[in-house]
């Protein structure tokens, strides 16, 4: 059955999983805000959807009050983390070699090594300060209850885990923890449960100073890690300035570096300078292909955190420099951008609306599927991997160093028009994020879709390794010979396939909002 774009005259969460968004809505129901709703929801993911984010992930939001509010709560390596380090720990049988591969120029993706300062803690905490009405402790309710009773774990979830036992089944600390999830059983998370009581009872402190700080350097110390103590209570939430970009006439606000905001405004930019977007729809997929991948290739050369970055986004979107980069594009051919470094999915998307117009866009993660595979004893705390996206060349802009943010693929976002919020959106994907991003709004302002409908429309994702397109297999075999005939190695994705995102849209609209979720996904639009 196709999704549908459902209306809501009060509020509204759109999550990944049902029993997020249930729980979210619930909150609105109660008389909660925007954002008390998608902390509560995004609680829940943290226990039900472990392999996409959780409390030892990074979170990053956009808040609508009448003006774009960034929240950043994004990690620092460890003040003692440089490349010898990490090269040293490595050589001394860190890195979790059993169950781990070279990321970035030789940096483990899993392991020890790669675990930035968790900051989805640090998030919630700062986003309820900032807009909440509701305490931690009440909003975690919901989440605390499927931690400490169980969720029954369904073929699907199964199937993930399954992939993840192949990659992490040796660690004794993922294994007692998460191996515990098999298809058809009721899996508990006592000590997850506990950590968010304790979370309820002392905030953000416990986390950044307290037992579950402790608990935390201790692990990580044992397998190599330079963490200590001092890195996790220097961790700061920023309010960044969103980016700005224009399309169509609609103004696309994205989070600045180390977000890849800057790859989705480009992405946009370079597609709205070759023109109308044709009637051909092979070539019209090409021009965007194209885009994409001149767009993720300025990625690689340019974006890291910013306080090492050697330009700045102005630069980068600047309308000059655009209209150069788009006159490389050939509308009859794929033109040779340079490759890039290659950034797997593993996160949660969710946005939230309320009767009073509080719109949030947020997004949390573990990074790549269960993060680094690092569960804290004692915690129930999977530690995200953020760091696998650094680089051992030391001449590289993204090159690990002191208290260094990684790239962030997490990109939360929203659109205006005449000032006005339109449209709060998002998705999962790693990569995907800034094409799919690119990919909605040409279904909804090119194409005149609904919201679902530009949900549900088959996607293409380009390998920015290779530059090779993946095209879900629903897509028109003219689309796939357009695309050959043009130079393109194209590959098959399965219908609706996890790696063509999971997104959310919620719109603004005169009696309230209209919003749809992901068909590629477990959860829905929920609200009143």
């Amino acid at each position: 059955m196709p999704p549908t774009t459902r209306r809501f005259p009060h509020g509204v969460v759109a999550s990944p999983h049902h029993l997020a968004s249930a729980a979210g809505q619930r909150v609105l129901a109660e008389g909660g805000n925007a954002v008390d709703a998608a902390v509560a929801a995004n609680l829940v993911l943290a226990v039900v959807t472990p392999y996409y984010c959780g409390v030892g992930g990074d979170l990053l939001a956009m808040v609508w009050d009448g003006r774009a509010n960034g929240v950043a709560s994004t990690g620092r390596a460890p003040a003692g983390a440089t490349v010898e380090q990490v090269r040293a720990a490595v050589a001394a049988g860190h890195g979790d070699a059993s169950i781990s591969h070279a990321g970035t120029a030789g940096m483990p993706m899993f392991g020890a090594l790669p675990v930035t300062v968790p900051g989805a803690v640090g998030g919630w905490f700062h986003l309820l300060k900032r807009w909440g009405t509701r305490s931690f402790g009440a909003l975690a309710a919901s989440a605390r209850a499927l931690a400490a009773d169980g969720f029954e774990i369904d073929a699907r979830v199964g199937a993930t885990v399954d992939r993840a036992r192949e990659r992490f089944g040796g660690d004794p600390s993922w294994e007692d923890h998460y191996g515990r999830m098999r298809v058809g059983r009721r899996f508990v998370q006592p000590e997850l449960a506990a950590t968010l009581d304790l979370l309820a009872d002392e905030g953000p402190e416990a986390m950044y100073r307290g037992r579950l700080a402790e608990a935390i350097v201790g692990t990580l110390q044992a397998r190599g890690s330079s963490m200590t103590i001092e890195d996790l209570a220097a961790h700061v939430v920023d309010e960044p300035t969103p980016l700005s970009g224009t399309y169509r006439g609609v103004e696309v606000l994205e989070l600045p570096p180390p977000t890849q905001g800057v790859t989705a405004l480009m992405s946009l930019a370079l597609l709205e300078a070759l023109g109308p977007l044709p009637d051909d729809p092979a070539l019209a997929l090409h021009l965007q292909v194209e885009a994409v991948r001149a767009a993720m290739a300025d990625r690689q050369e340019h974006l890291a955190d910013p306080d090492a970055m050697r330009t700045t986004p102005r630069h980068l979107l600047a309308p000059d420099r655009i209209r150069a980069i788009a006159q490389r594009i050939d509308p009859h051919r794929t033109a040779a951008w340079p490759p890039a470094r290659p950034a797997p999915g593993g996160t949660a998307y969710l946005c939230a609306a309320d009767q009073d117009g509080l719109l949030i866009s947020l997004i949390q993660s573990n990074f790549v599927g269960f993060g680094s595979g690092v569960v804290v004893p004692g915690t129930g705390i999977g530690l995200h991997d953020r760091g696998a996206h650094f680089s051992l060349d030391p001449d590289d802009v993204a090159a690990i160093a002191p208290r260094k943010r990684p790239l962030h693929t997490l990109i939360p976002a929203l659109a205006l028009r005449d000032g006005a919020p339109w449209l709060v959106f998002g998705t999962m994907g790693g990569d995907g994020q800034p094409q799919i991003h690119l990919q909605l709004l040409v279904g909804l302002l090119d194409r005149g879709r609904s919201l679902a409908e530009a949900l549900e429309a088959p996607r293409f994702v380009v390998d920015v390794a290779d530059g090779s397109v993946a095209l879900e297999s629903r897509a028109a075999t003219a689309l796939v010979q357009g695309l050959t005939d043009r130079g393109h190695e194209v590959v098959r994705l399965e219908a609706y396939d996890d790696r063509a995102g999971h997104a959310h849209l919620i719109e603004v609209t005169r009696h309230g909002y209209a919003a749809a979720s992901d068909p590629r996904c477990d959860g829905g639009a929920i609200g009143y």
